[in-house]
């Protein structure tokens, strides 16, 4: 097994556990090597194919290890899941392709070579094992021919993708560069000028509304929207009785069970039966009491034949007592070796019990974890409770009820959400998942209600109506969006040019107060400042300011404008990193440049290669 280990960290191993027992992961992207070509394709590239069975297995691979990382299944857009996986398919198919074309492989004796190193195949004397081999082949149902050809394709591969990616420059001067960059500091004093401030001296014409209406006319369009009924149910909101007894105790079983503990206690027993059962049982207690033995009462006292053996009959076992095991379990609770209950009514008569031996570990009792159990209890009926609700409006939506009627039958709040949008939806239901079946195709035809949709930890059904799709907006229909548009541009505009026009009688420091709006400083702050937005950053470090002066920049934000003063820039003198933290950054860098570089070739080879998408494959694939 530790071979086994050792060999799956080395390189090779790590290709052949790749190849043979997990998804393959090569540029983000999750596939299996399986045996012939699947005759449905969903692409073709080149002179090879990427198979519908392929992107399948992708795309359930690839969906699981997201879903380990997110909680609520809805948040998961399956359409960007499906693009993500079919664009690394053909990708892997690309570089495929372009690595034979280029002679890119590897020699079988290479091959050999590397697998004679591997400690998994070597017998005990160290040598290479034919036999050891040939299992290992076995158990993953693979030939040597197969087994040689996957490295020799994963290997190519690497190589080109090395050969790519490693060809990234990014000298140790420019890195230098990069951390001085962060370095620098500077005073800064700032104000910003809001376009809404400045909307009342916009002026605009029905030609200007018209002029932008036909230069926009294309991006005008009326968001995708349906009218949306809803049924929310979580588990929280499902009310339930009070527990009883009898799944208290079914609690206590199970936590019992669940410790895998059982009860070694050995019990002893004195039965009495008839009409005096009582009082011969108190009186018996009474002897016990005093310190008479138990063994010998049983054997002289007991209606039961265990009496002959001082009424020894084994360990607990609580289906003895049917349903006087509560009290019986009750009654032994707690009890040392040589405690004696009280007198038990039983439907065998009164019974007394003594604990003879006890070989088990401590279980709490029953009563000791009753708040606990009684909760657990009440959960878990609430949990039956919502999950038969599901599986009724489930039945109900799909034998063709409206919404209206389900709310009713099944007493659920039905509620509505007006102009429910394809894109930028910003309602209670944004989640992709709940999105993707309101503006099913067949859903809005048959404007049904749909199955339930998981929803973090509860469920959703929903039934939409009133379709409208996208479409180029009128000039009427577009007017309010574009004054909005217009307004805020032209406001914009007047923002900065005040704010430039206070720029350039900006020189010295002295100037600062001099204007008429309230320049606030900031004190000094460097490129990682939460005090500046985004783009203010890169403004605040732009220009450098002449000696004794403040250097002024005006430029359009996000917010209207800004107005950055800012003194001489400073740096400091000793850097915070290490040689060796330098370099680590310098490879970072390099490998962020040399995977764009990879997404250039990518492009590249998609000119080279005609790359065709079968549509209808896909959209079956999708489920569409």
């Amino acid at each position: 097994m530790d071979k086994l280990r050792d060999f799956l960290k080395s390189w090779p191993g790590r290709i052949l556990l790749i190849l043979c027992l997990s998804p393959l992961a090569l540029l983000g992207v999750e596939s299996y090597f399986g045996g012939g070509v699947d005759p449905n394709q969903i692409a073709q590239v080149g002179e090879a194919s990427v198979g519908l069975s392929e992107y399948q297995t992708a795309v359930n691979s690839r969906r699981s290890e997201i879903l380990e990382q997110v909680d609520d299944a809805s948040l998961l857009n399956e359409d960007v899941l499906h693009e993500q996986v079919l664009k690394g398919l053909i990708d892997r198919t690309l570089l495929e392709q372009q690595a034979g074309k280029l002679g890119m492989t590897v020699s079988d004796d290479t091959i050999n070579r590397l697998l004679r190193q591997e400690e998994i195949f070597k017998d005990a004397e160290g040598n290479f094992s034919n036999e050891q081999f040939s299992n290992f082949l076995r158990q993953r149902g693979m030939t040597k021919d197969q087994l040689f050809a996957e490295f020799r394709n994963q290997l190519s591969l690497d190589q080109l993708n090395a050969s790519i990616v490693g060809t990234a420059v990014y000298p140790m001067q420019a890195v230098s560069q990069l951390i001085d960059l962060q370095l620098e500091s500077r005073n800064i004093w700032l104000h910003r000028f809001k376009w809404q401030d400045y909307v009342d001296q916009v002026k605009l014409s029905k030609n200007d509304i018209q002029a932008y209406y036909d230069a926009n006319k294309d991006t005008l369009k009326s968001a995708a929207m349906v009218d949306l009924a809803y049924l929310q149910l979580s588990p929280q909101t499902i009310q339930v009785e009070d527990v009883t007894e009898e799944e208290v105790q079914q609690q206590y079983e199970a936590y019992k069970q669940g410790l895998a503990v059982t009860d070694e206690r050995k019990i002893s027993q004195i039965l009495l039966t008839g009409d005096d059962a009582k009082a011969r049982a108190d009186k018996i207690k009474a002897r016990l009491n005093k310190g008479e033995s138990f063994a010998a009462l049983a054997k002289a006292e007991s209606d039961d034949p265990s009496g002959e053996t001082g009424g020894d009959i084994g360990r607990f076992n609580p289906s003895v007592f049917g349903n006087d095991a509560a009290a019986v379990e009750k009654a032994l609770a707690g009890l040392s070796v040589g405690d004696v209950t009280a007198p038990i009514k039983t439907n065998f008569g009164y019974q007394i019990f003594t604990v003879t031996e006890d070989n088990g570990r401590k279980i709490p009792t029953l009563d000791s974890m009753r708040d606990e159990l009684t909760a657990k209890a009440k959960e878990y009926k609430r949990q039956e409770v919502y999950a038969d609700k599901v599986t009724a409006i489930n039945d109900l939506a799909a034998d063709g009820f409206s919404i209206e009627d389900i709310a009713q039958q099944e007493n659920v709040t039905l509620k509505r959400i007006k102009d429910y949008r394809k894109e930028n939806n910003q309602s209670v239901l944004s989640q992709p998942a709940v999105i993707k079946q309101a503006f099913d195709e067949f859903t809005i035809q048959d404007q049904a209600v749909t199955a339930g949709i998981e929803v973090g930890n509860g469920t959703v059904w929903v039934q939409p109506s009133n379709y409208r799709p996208t479409k180029t907006l009128t000039l009427a229909a577009a007017t309010p969006r574009i004054t909005q548009t217009l307004r805020q541009q032209k406001a914009t505009a007047l923002a900065l040019k005040e704010a430039k026009a206070l720029a350039a009688g900006i020189k010295t420091p002295a100037d600062i107060a001099k204007q008429p709006v309230n320049l606030r400083s900031l004190g000094e702050v460097n490129r990682q400042t939460t005090l500046l937005t985004e783009k203010e950053r890169g403004l605040a470090f732009s220009q450098q300011a002449a000696n004794n002066g403040v250097v002024a920049i005006a430029s359009e934000t996000e917010a209207g404008a800004t107005l950055l003063v800012g003194d001489r820039i400073k740096t400091q003198q000793q850097s915070p990193l290490s040689d060796v933290q330098r370099a680590q950054t310098a490879a970072i860098i390099r490998d962020n440049l040399g995977q764009d570089q990879l997404q250039d070739y990518l492009d590249y080879l998609r000119l080279l290669y005609k790359v065709e998408i079968n549509e209808s494959n896909m959209a079956n694939a999708q489920g569409r």
